[in-house]
């Protein structure tokens, strides 16, 4: 018998009897419990295991499978991963869940009170992670050998909770009960250095001599593909303390703090996603959690490459290393220190060997939000990287001096070194100076990169940049989260292929003018309404979900809140579409601007919803603490998906694929993707207004006075000065005076177009056939995208991998 990658092992059986069996044992011997005396939780955790093995035998043969081929990974370096919760998840990617329902029963507990225990990892915060989880969920749908690279947080962002309408940070201890999805493999430990100094020795080699070392740990969840064999991994780090890093003697004194202050710091790295950086160990804080991310993740694809090659010329050729953000960009100097100072080989072949196998998404344009670090702090912290750095800017300066001879602002733009006001270390520079391929996420928005915000880059090296547009899951965003729609569509088109092949839904369209479907469809609409409890479920629910920030301008969404507020108490007899309006999302605990709109929404909702002369046609709903469980109740009951951020300023977004998905209209900017959206669906089923990338910039140009629009537009002037005056419970006066006299987004300059295009909103609202159809061809048009066609573009223009199928047993 072969025992190598599970082979010989007896085959997990998926008929009820084989389940329930396989689940008394689980609970028996490895929870340590009984039938008699198990609790919910042990029901959940049992059943959690039983799928997990199931998962975990695909995962023993696609090891098999992909260490035969030796193909090229891809290797997802992220500082973020927003999985949701995982039961439902694996519980149909497994194809259990009939029967776990079934043997549920032993315990007389339905699989939805099993499926509220179970947690949402907290290992991401917004976009950025919801992305990476999608990618990695598409990879192995398409046979990618992949492995995604992380860090275990012990306590995620943090769990969002209102005080007297403000926003409160409470934490997030995802992992208190444990984690029964995740394997700890501590015997994959890795060593990691901080602080010290560098010495070279007679032959310039040089050596770092570390002031720390930390010790990082790694388990690792299974990511499995739907409807293929294939299951790769997440593999997340968490950091531990070194064995010196416990005093003894300091103990034995009584000393008890002191004595475990070096692992307490050593822990702190993989505490806290995103520690606050408003103070100084903060920020250091969160560049050691950058550089552990990577250090870990480079020694393991190093020993990955290992285990079927030996050459470091065929590194790049099997490793395709995409680092997601700036966070782990770090990587880059860190592959250069490992190749030359630890493997011998030359700076000129580590440097071809690591440029050929990085490759770069950018996810913003604004020039505030391309990271960089303190030079002073890279020096204490990371000083060999330091030295390295330098090595890549003399030579990256070296080239743009002579394709530009006279040009020294370019050479003091493309630095990776910013000088003035203070000497720091530019990581998106760096990002670009050190890989293959520089990416944006939506064709405005690769095209501004281009064009604006990484123009020198671009116009050096033209050929490393491109275009590939952000998708999402339809497998956690259509069926698991809005499972009735998703049997329509199926019924519809006659199979359930077309989870795996977005385009098909295309062939919905025809039905977009059948009376029936058009009423099944407005069914399921209203049901995913009553689900989500809102209250009337025959009002236009207007939905607004998304991180906070002063650029998205949710600002805008609540001056027009307030202006239909206003319309109504001066006209109480006039005729108004009913609206549900619903908030969500978080603010960054340090961003002060973005959490006095969040409280200013609380104080509206709470002046709007005891109104009584109000109430019947507006209802403001903000619930705290928004993530993918939430959103996956929120987006199916969507009607009106708001993504009104200034034209220019979103990279992408994929909240708005994900509502137009499941059949919300959108209202929104040319901003991000919602051009590619809009062009798809027709411009018939998109409310578009504002101003585009040009008109914003040019309006800026020619001097921007928000006070003129305020001056000359009756509503706007009333709703301000409502806010000003403290209408809505004293609150908002500094978000009046933000948008009055500076409103560096065009808020007001916007206002009118949008509150004139949601007057276009309620007249099709009234016309039910007509918003239908719009509503069924949101759906059938949004097919591109599909995280799958964004994993195929990465493969085609980036990545270059084959895929690797797992044969069926």
């Amino acid at each position: 018998m072969d025992l190598r990658n599970g082979i010989g092992l007896r085959p997990l059986g998926n008929t009820p009897a084989e389940f329930e069996q396989d689940l008394l044992s689980n609970l028996y011997y490895r929870r340590g419990t009984t039938v008699e005396s198990a609790s919910a939780q042990d029901a959940y955790e049992t059943l959690a295991l039983t799928v997990r093995d199931r998962l975990a035998a695909r995962r023993a043969r696609t090891s098999a499978a992909q260490y035969a081929a030796n193909p090229r990974w891809v290797y997802y370096l992220s500082a973020e991963f927003l999985f949701g919760r995982q039961l439902s998840q694996n519980l149909l990617y497994s194809n259990t869940g009939e029967v776990a329902a079934a043997a549920l029963k032993a315990f007389g507990l339905a699989p939805g009170e099993v499926e509220e225990l179970d947690v949402e990892p907290g290992l991401g915060n917004g976009g950025l992670g919801r992305l990476a989880a999608c990618l990695l969920d598409a990879m192995a749908t398409l046979d990618i050998p992949a492995v995604g690279y992380g860090i275990r947080y012990d306590f995620g962002i943090f769990k969002q909770a209102f005080a007297d309408g403000a926003q409160v940070e409470k934490p997030d201890a995802w992992a208190f009960q444990g984690n029964p999805w995740e394997f700890p493999a501590p015997d994959d430990r890795q060593t990691v250095f901080f602080y010290g100094h560098t010495t070279r020795d007679s032959d310039g080699n040089t050596t770092w001599i570390p002031g720390e070392i930390v010790l990082g740990e790694p388990s690792h969840m299974l990511v499995p593909g739907y409807g293929t064999d294939t299951v790769n991994i997440v593999r997340l780090w968490s950091a531990r303390g070194s064995e010196s890093s416990f005093d003894l003697s300091r103990f034995s004194a009584g000393q008890y703090a002191e004595a475990v202050q070096e692992a307490v710091r050593a822990e702190n790295i993989s505490k806290v996603l995103y520690p606050d950086d408003s103070t100084e160990l903060g920020r250091e804080l969160r560049l050691k959690q950058q550089y552990f991310l990577v250090s870990c993740s480079l020694r393991d694809i190093i020993r990955r490459f290992r285990l079927r090659n030996a050459a470091w010329s065929e590194f790049a050729g099997k490793t395709a290393i995409q680092l997601n953000d700036t966070h782990p960009t770090l990587a880059i100097p860190e592959l250069m220190r490992l190749l030359v100072d630890e493997e011998g080989l030359s700076w000129d072949e580590a440097w071809e060997i690591t440029q050929r196998t990085f490759a770069y998404t950018c996810h913003t344009l604004l020039p505030e939000a391309l990271e960089t670090w303190p030079v002073a702090l890279f020096e204490r912290l990371l000083p060999r990287h330091l030295e390295i750095i330098y090595a890549i800017n003399e030579g990256l300066l070296g080239e743009v001096r002579s394709r530009f001879p006279d040009d020294l602002d370019r050479v003091r733009r493309m630095s990776l070194i910013q000088e003035e006001p203070e000497r720091r270390v530019r990581m998106a520079n760096l990002a670009v100076t050190g890989t293959t391929a520089v990416n944006g996420v939506a064709e405005l928005h690769s095209k501004l990169l281009a064009e604006t915000t990484l123009r020198d880059f671009a116009e050096l090296w033209p050929a490393k940049f491109r275009n590939v547009t952000n998708g999402v899951s339809p497998r956690r965003f259509v069926r698991l989260a809005n499972p009735s729609l998703a049997d329509l569509i199926t019924s519809s088109l006659g199979d359930g292929g077309w989870i795996n092949d977005l385009d098909r839904l295309e062939d919905l369209a025809p039905l977009a003018d059948d009376p029936a479907f058009l009423s099944r469809w407005r069914e399921i609409k209203r049901a995913n309404k009553v689900r989500l409890g809102l209250g009337d479920p025959d009002s236009l629910t207007d939905v607004m979900v998304k991180r906070f920030h002063e650029y998205k301008r949710q600002q805008l969404k609540l001056l027009h809140v307030i202006t239909q507020y206003h319309r109504i108490k001066n006209n109480p007899g006039g005729s108004y579409v009913p609206r549900t309006v619903l908030f969500a999302g978080k603010a960054a605990p340090a961003y002060h601007a973005a959490k006095s709109i969040i409280r200013l929404i609380n104080a509206v909702a709470r002046v709007v919803d005891e109104d009584a002369a109000v109430a019947p046609y507006l209802k403001i709903v903000f619930p705290p603490n928004y993530n993918v469980t939430l959103g996956e109740l929120i987006i199916p009951a969507a009607d009106l998906s708001e993504q009104i951020s200034l034209a220019g300023k979103e990279a992408s977004g994929t909240g708005n694929m994900k509502l137009a998905l499941n059949g919300a209209i959108t209202i929104g900017t040319l901003d991000g993707a919602n051009i590619e959206i809009r062009d798809r669906v027709g411009a018939d089923n998109f409310f578009l207004f504002g101003l585009d990338t040009p008109g914003a910039t040019a309006l800026r140009a020619a001097g921007y006075n928000p006070r003129a629009y305020y001056e000359r537009d009756d509503e706007l002037r009333a709703a301000l000065d409502a806010i000003a005056s403290g209408a809505f419970g004293g609150v908002g006066q500094e978000v009046a005076d933000s948008l009055l006299n500076r409103d560096e987004y065009l808020t007001l300059a916007d206002y009118r177009a949008y509150v004139d295009c949601q007057s276009e909103v309620d007249e099709a609202w009234q016309d039910q056939d007509r918003w239908t159809r719009a509503s069924i061809l949101n759906t059938a048009r949004t097919g591109f995208f599909s995280a799958d066609r964004t994993v195929r573009d990465y493969i085609s223009t980036i990545w270059h991998v084959d895929p690797v199928h797992v044969p069926h047993p």
